[in-house]
């Protein structure tokens, strides 16, 4: 007799999938094939949903979690409808690799989002000095 997978597996099952596909858009957004405005939507998309900071904060009940479970699918949904299908199969099955693998890139694109947001943080700094000044 089979079991149906619980509702907190299929979660998972989800979100592994999701974090493939964000990884795979990450690829796609590098690839000289795909066209210069799916790669800023993708560059968008993968740099929200590996960013620390939300456009709804996470301790906001029910509101902070909701904008990752509608927003990043919805953005990861409309990139690749910019993105050639025969780029995303190929970025698919290397991002596959990479997510079998066991490879950490949550690790690394969270520190280059860190670095991009204090970059942003640096450059607000100084604009706000010069124009008290």
């Amino acid at each position: 007799m089979e079991t149906r997978p619980t509702l907190w597996q299929t979660w998972k099952l989800k979100s592994r999938q999701l974090k493939a596909e964000t990884y795979a858009l990450y690829l796609a957004y590098r690839d000289p094939r795909t066209p210069w405005y799916a790669r800023v939507f993708a560059v968008l998309v993968v740099a929200y949903a590996f960013s620390p900071i939300d456009l709804i904060p996470d301790f906001v009940p029910v509101l902070g979690y909701l904008d990752d479970l509608v927003l990043i699918p919805a953005g990861v949904a409309l990139a690749l409808k910019m993105i050639p299908p025969a780029v995303m199969a190929e970025c698919r099955a290397e991002a596959q690799l990479t997510v079998q693998g066991g490879r950490r890139i949550g690790q690394f694109a969270a520190a280059v989002i860190i670095m991009i947001w204090a970059g942003i943080i640096v450059l607000m700094a100084i604009w706000a000095f010069r124009l008290i000044r």
